[in-house]
């Protein structure tokens, strides 16, 4: 599986936005708004945080679906993911810094429930693990996904 891949069912669920890379995080907007961080797994990660102790997220492709409101907005909040040298402090950040490719869609003014939505409904995407992300969040099972595998 590839990014381009991924790229491409992000398109077919009909997601507009710009994509950064990893490589590029000074290109992203300081807008307010949601995006898709996307991420590569190439091993088996056993997770060993709260509640997410015993549970492995299988290698391949991943997208957690986030928001970002406050001061800095999406440039601030992609460029935090982005980087290997953090403080964990979300359960996306054991994630991030396992990956070995990082990429994010930025969709202004979107709402990352809303976008999580639009995927769980395309039959590329897959919940990833129930709870992941979204534990302040009424209205979603979770805000990791994976994309099935061909």
């Amino acid at each position: 599986m590839s990014l381009q891949a991924l790229q491409d069912a992000l398109t077919a669920a009909g997601l507009a936005g710009e994509w950064v890379a990893r490589s590029e995080p000074a290109s992203i907007d300081v807008g307010k708004g949601a995006y898709v961080l996307a991420l590569e797994l190439v091993r088996r990660l056993n997770l060993d945080f709260s509640k997410f102790t015993g549970s492995t997220l299988e290698p391949g492709w991943y997208v957690y679906l986030g928001s970002a409101r406050g001061p800095g907005g999406l440039a601030a909040r992609l460029q935090r993911h982005f980087r290997a040298d953090k403080k964990l402090h979300w359960h996306i950040d054991r994630l991030t810094t396992e990956a070995a490719q990082l990429g994010g869609l930025v969709v202004p003014g979107g709402h990352e429930c809303a976008l999580r939505e639009t995927l769980q409904q395309r039959p590329e995407f897959e919940l990833a693990l129930p709870g992941f992300g979204s534990t302040d969040c009424r209205r979603c099972p979770s805000h990791l996904l994976r994309l099935r595998p061909c």
